[in-house]
């Protein structure tokens, strides 16, 4: 099986739960900081990624395939309440980064959105899809003479 990497800055350093506890801090108690979560998934033929970028606007979304690293990147605007705020849904620009298996053909990955929800149909390459060996037994090498 082969493996796709997430590249995700915030989990390399040990002060992520401290990151995550004061993202409020200095911004009057408004949530900044949008980062989608994706989920992956391996069939037989293919890598499928899933976004959660719920309110962002298709338009508002970028897809780049450079030197096998698929970027997802965007933005999320604040949603306007008022003069008296409470906010805590997170906005602000994102990015996330897959490394993807050599050989991934980027003119077959198809993208969808729908219901605030991106999916990434990536092709595996034919090169690292399973392949099926039969295995003989003993009788069936004797039939065969």
């Amino acid at each position: 099986m082969t493996t796709l990497v997430v590249r995700d800055p915030f989990l390399a350093t040990p002060f992520r739960l401290l990151d995550e506890m004061f993202r409020t801090g200095g911004n009057g108690g408004r949530v900044t900081g949008f980062t989608p979560l994706l989920d992956v998934r391996e069939t037989e033929d293919e890598y499928l990624v899933m976004a959660d970028v719920p309110g962002v606007k298709s338009e508002d979304v970028s897809i780049e395939l450079n030197d096998q690293v698929l970027t997802i990147s965007g933005s999320r605007a604040p949603v306007e309440t008022g003069e008296s705020q409470f906010v805590e849904r997170p906005y602000g620009s994102f990015v996330r980064s897959l490394t993807l298996p050599k050989g991934v053909d980027g003119e077959r990955i198809k993208a969808e959105y729908l219901d605030g929800v991106l999916e990434l149909h990536i092709p595996k390459p034919a090169a690292i899809k399973p392949k099926k060996i039969a295995i003989r037994s003993g009788s069936q090498k004797q039939i065969e003479k």
